[in-house]
């Protein structure tokens, strides 16, 4: 069975209730569609698990994206002769940003990893694709964090940014493939501000699955084979 999450943000507990409920095994594949990390307690628990499972992929969320950037800098041995080039002002200004947007919890899980530890993880964030797409049966599957952003038709998803594909929100009211077999699922927006419900919101052959698990709203996950839905 295939399988898609998305914004767990840190809900450790969250995440392993949710791969109990489906009764996930070797046999199947989750896409988690980015936002592992940030404002929950355990964001690098949940790094470390999916690291050591080969069939669950991961995609970068707006999330990784900033904590990549700063990580990689940051958690560097810091000396008098390399502190003016590993802290410059771009550098703080990017931390400022990962800060005010939950990135506490993951710089505090990582200090206390050891350096072998750390290196291993941003490898594996390195490592992240920005899109995936999926057949399965007769459907097919664009999977992304935020949307395709400044969308044309004819354009490659090879040839959208990190930017257009993990920040910029998505028209959940906007038909963007003419084929009634393509379907484009993300995350990034918390359902309740598109339907008022905690639950995966459906238009116009988009999905939203972020229940906004961090925000007092639940986890979910959705089966493609079958389209079920499943609510931690």
């Amino acid at each position: 069975m295939t399988y898609v999450m998305s914004d767990i943000h840190g809900e450790y507990q969250k995440y392993l209730c949710m791969l109990d409920k489906i009764e996930f095994s070797d046999d199947d594949t989750l896409f988690v569609l980015g936002d592992i990390i940030d404002r929950g307690e355990e964001p690098v628990k949940i790094l470390t698990d999916m690291s050591m499972r080969p069939n669950v992929y991961p995609i970068y969320g707006n999330h990784e994206l900033m904590a990549s950037v700063v990580l990689h800098q940051l958690l560097v041995e810091i000396t008098d002769k390399n502190v003016d080039i590993q802290l410059d002002a771009d550098i703080m200004r990017a931390l400022m940003v990962w800060q005010e947007n939950g990135g506490e919890t993951t710089l505090t899980g990582f200090k206390r990893l050891s350096a072998d530890e750390r290196e291993a993880l941003l490898e594996y964030i390195d490592e992240f694709s920005l899109y995936e797409t999926v057949e399965v049966g007769e459907r097919t599957f664009v999977l992304v964090h935020s949307g395709l952003g400044n969308f044309s038709e004819g354009k490659k998803l090879s040839e959208y940014t990190p930017d257009e594909l993990a920040f910029m929100r998505h028209d959940y009211e906007r038909r963007y493939f003419d084929d009634e077999n393509v379907f484009i699922v993300a995350g990034h927006t918390p359902t309740p501000l598109l339907s008022g419900k905690k639950e995966i919101f459906f238009s116009e052959n988009n999905i939203c699955i972020d229940c906004g698990a961090t925000f007092g709203g639940r986890l979910a996950c959705l089966r493609l084979d079958d389209m079920a839905e499943f609510y931690v």
